[in-house]
This record gives C-alpha cells, sequence and structure tokens, in this order.
C-alpha cells in the first residue's frame, strides 16, 4: 500500500509528469487496461468498503452499492464500451474561406490532473471522475475527504495496491494537506465540495491558470403542485431527502408546496417515513448516521427553526439525528440560509408559480431542481423561468443516475460537468486542426490588398 507523504507530494507529481511524457497513458489499450483493472479492484474491495461506509456513514449495504460501488462500477463499464468511439479525432465540416483543406478535432489528455472529493459520498464522489481522467488519458492525483476516515483508508489501499504511484497516487490528511496539494501545478483540478472551499480552490488554481471543475451544492429547491400525484411526491421526496440522512448535494433542501395540498403533502410523508424507517429510525438498519459532532451541532440548531411537526428526536452519542418535518418556515430562517445537509424537511407553502419562480431566482442559482406536476405547461413554464444544474420532473436525484447526461452545476453551484463522456471531454483538451492543401493557393489573403474588399466581403457571406 501507498500512503502519500505531503513532503514528498512535489517529487512524486513530478515523477508524474515524467510518466505522461513518456506517453504511455495515451495508448488506448493502456486506457483500457486500466479501466479494467479499477474494475477489478473495486470489486475485489467491495466487502471492505461496505464496512468502511458503514462505520463512516452507516450506510447499509444496499445503499453503499446503488450510490457508491455500483454507481462507479456502471460509468466504467459504460466508458470501457465507448471509450474507442470517443478517442477517434472528430471530423469537422470546413468552409468555404478554407478551401481545400480538412477540419478535425483531436482529444488529447491534458496531463496530471488533481481530484478532490467530499466525505458524503467519499467512494463514488472521488473514484467517478477517476474513471474519466482514466479514460481521457491523464495521470491522476487523488486527494480523499478527511472525515471519512475509514474510507479514504480503504481507498489507498485498493489505489496502492492496483495502480503505480507515477500514474495513479494518493494523497490522505486535513486542511494542512489540502493546502500543500494546491500549492503544486496541475494540469487539471476536479473538486467536489462546498462553495466556500470551491471559491479557494479556483483562487489557488489560478496562480498557474489551471482549468477547474468546481461540483458545488447549493440549497436545491423541491416545488409540489395542488395537480402532483402526492402519493407519489411524497415517496420520492422521502428517498430522495433522507438518502445517506440527508447528506447529498443534490437532496431537495427544502420543499415549496402549493397551499392548497400542504396538509396533505405532510401527511403522506409522515407515513413514508414510517413505512421506510420505522417508528423508530434509529433502529432502522437503513438509516444512515451524521458525519461528525461539528455537522450533528450544526443540525441539531436548524431543528429550532420553524414548527416542528415530526420527527425532532436527537442522540449525540449515536450522531443520530431522526427524520424531521419543519412547518411555517420563513425565508429568513437560519434553515433557509445555508445548505442543510441533513434529514430536516423545511416547508414553505405557495399560491401561484409565478412567487416560486421569483423565490427561486432571488437566491444563488442551485444544484438541483425538482417540479411535481401533471401539467407539461407548468413544467415548461416553471423550467423556463428559472435556472439551475439539473433536476427531474415528478422525481427527485435519479438525474445523476444516467450516464448519458451531464451533471454539474451552474453560478454558485459550480462549473463544469461529468459523467459518461461528459467527464471523458471535461478530462481531455479539444485540440482544433486545419490541415490545408498545398496544391491550391488562393491569393486573396495575401498582401497587397487593394481592390479585394469587396472579394473579401462575399468570401465571408
Amino acid at each position: 500500500m501507498y500512503q502519500g507523504a505531503i513532503n514528498n507530494a512535489q517529487k512524486i507529481i513530478e515523477s508524474q509528469r515524467d510518466f505522461f511524457q513518456t506517453q504511455t497513458t495515451k495508448d488506448i489499450n493502456f486506457r483500457l487496461e486500466n479501466l479494467k483493472k479499477l474494475k477489478k479492484a473495486i470489486l475485489k474491495y467491495e466487502p471492505k468498503l461496505n464496512e468502511s461506509l458503514k462505520k463512516d456513514l452507516n450506510k447499509s449495504p444496499f445503499e453503499a452499492y446503488v450510490t457508491e460501488i455500483g454507481f462507479v462500477l456502471e460509468e466504467i463499464s459504460h466508458h470501457i464500451h465507448h471509450l474507442k468511439q470517443w478517442v477517434k479525432p472528430t471530423k469537422i465540416r470546413t468552409d468555404l474561406v478554407n478551401f481545400y483543406s480538412r477540419s478535425y478535432i483531436l482529444h488529447e489528455p491534458y496531463g496530471v490532473a488533481l481530484i478532490m472529493s467530499p466525505w458524503n459520498y467519499p467512494f463514488q464522489l472521488l473514484f467517478d471522475p477517476l474513471v474519466g481522467a482514466i479514460s481521457a488519458g491523464n495521470c491522476v492525483v487523488l486527494k480523499p475527504a478527511h472525515y471519512s476516515e475509514h474510507t479514504t483508508e480503504t481507498i489507498m489501499e485498493l489505489v496502492g495496491e492496483t495502480f503505480d504511484q507515477r500514474y495513479i497516487t494518493v494523497f490522505s490528511g486535513g486542511r494542512e494537506v489540502i493546502q500543500e496539494l494546491l500549492n503544486i501545478r496541475y494540469d487539471y483540478i476536479f473538486f467536489t465540495g462546498s462553495p466556500f472551499l470551491g471559491r479557494i480552490v479556483m483562487e489557488k488554481a489560478s496562480k498557474f491558470l489551471t482549468p477547474v471543475s468546481l461540483e458545488l451544492g447549493g440549497k436545491s429547491p423541491c416545488i409540489v403542485e395542488d395537480d402532483a400525484d402526492l402519493d407519489v411526491a411524497a415517496r420520492r421526496i422521502t428517498f430522495g431527502k433522507l438518502l445517506n440522512s440527508g447528506q447529498t448535494c443534490i437532496a431537495p433542501d427544502y420543499l415549496l408546496v402549493n397551499s392548497k395540498i400542504k396538509n396533505q403533502l405532510i401527511e403522506k410523508i409522515k407515513q413514508c417515513i414510517i413505512r421506510s424507517y420505522g417508528e423508530d429510525p434509529q433502529q432502522s438498519p437503513d438509516y444512515g448516521r451524521i458525519i461528525n459532532n461539528d455537522q450533528f451541532a450544526k443540525l441539531t440548531g436548524l431543528i429550532k427553526t420553524g414548527n416542528v411537526v415530526f420527527g425532532g428526536q436527537i442522540d449525540e452519542r449515536d450522531r443520530y439525528i431522526a427524520p424531521t418535518i419543519i412547518d411555517n418556515v420563513k425565508p429568513g430562517d437560519p434553515i433557509m440560509q445555508k445548505e442543510i445537509f441533513g434529514p430536516l424537511f423545511p416547508i414553505m407553502e405557495f399560491n401561484n408559480l409565478d412567487e416560486v419562480a421569483s423565490f427561486v431566482n432571488s437566491r444563488e442559482k442551485p444544484l438541483a431542481f425538482y417540479f411535481f406536476t401533471s401539467s407539461r405547461r407548468k413544467e415548461k413554464k416553471l423550467l423556463s423561468l428559472t435556472s439551475s444544474g439539473g433536476g427531474c420532473i415528478n422525481d427527485t436525484m435519479v438525474h445523476v443516475t444516467n450516464p448519458r447526461m451531464p451533471l454539474g452545476g451552474v453560478g454558485n453551484s459550480g462549473m463544469g460537468t461529468y459523467h459518461g463522456i461528459y467527464s471523458f471531454n471535461t478530462f481531455s483538451h479539444h485540440r482544433s486542426i486545419l490541415a490545408k492543401s498545398t496544391w491550391l493557393d488562393i491569393p486573396l489573403r495575401y498582401s497587397p490588398y487593394k481592390n479585394k474588399l469587396r472579394l473579401a466581403k462575399l468570401a465571408y457571406k
């Protein structure tokens, strides 16, 4: 197993840069071979990953597989199946001005990429972008989350056993390690985390003019109209909000519910929580825990906001917070200021969709947007009036499970996209090439330009 010593970081990353210059990682067979090696290693370490995710976040084997391990395995399979097509130069139609020539785009790796991930999905959010970096032909430096320590230890063992550190390496540690790593030059940085830390990463990257992808978060709204199927809405909102005990960057952060059906929806969500986790969710093998005491303290403070109509129980020793529905929340309340990242359902009501659009647009652009309605007209209207990284109509969260669609934020919720071909594109530089014939050399572009303007205007019409 290799554990990166931070005082050796510069030397290790220079060795990666030297390895990249050998052109080895650009070979399509090398990329495919290492994608298969990664898949094999994940399958080997699946039991240990399950155990680690249980210790860190109390994830059940089902949740660990669906949201972490299986998610990455599917991504790898998608890349293996399509990579030979993605790496081919893209032929581009050439305009009349450049007659006679060929135009095409080469898809080249950047070089050495740094990938930094958070603690809430400590395996998926590190390895999913890693798949794209490998597919594109890069060397990679991985920095997993510090708080999910058991999963990080397993990740380091997996990577150290599977890959040469000149190709893919891991550094563990807290803020000091992050600061040291960000003082080193990379060819690309991919960061998943909070908007606050995203600004720090972007500032550090600017020193070297390093391109970045920032997958951040924010307060993703969930709107429920009076024509929605409330039984389905309640089930899918409960699923999205309580997966990983609410510690998901695309979780429905707050509910905006039509005043006509608010009380009905609240009752149905209560019933869904009980059906899913029992009368005492603390005893459920499927209900997660808060990652650490600091996050626990923040969430327990937010429970005091508004009127708790369901849940509210806490157990500090177990880092347990019950699924909690909070009614009569106001826009200025503390729970509406920052992303919650916990199992709290703050509920506000509305009377018409113009109110909803006005409220959503008055805040930072969210990473996700959820709208429950049976009306295509309302769907089209609200989507046209608002902006978000992505989202669902009549569901929550599942838009990220389609590897053919990009995941990414907008504005405060991030920049850049990934998943499937979008991961390959993110970790690739797309190099435009025009190959000109020598047998025809039209003299129009060469000086002197006297009496040539009329012809130039005709050519550029």
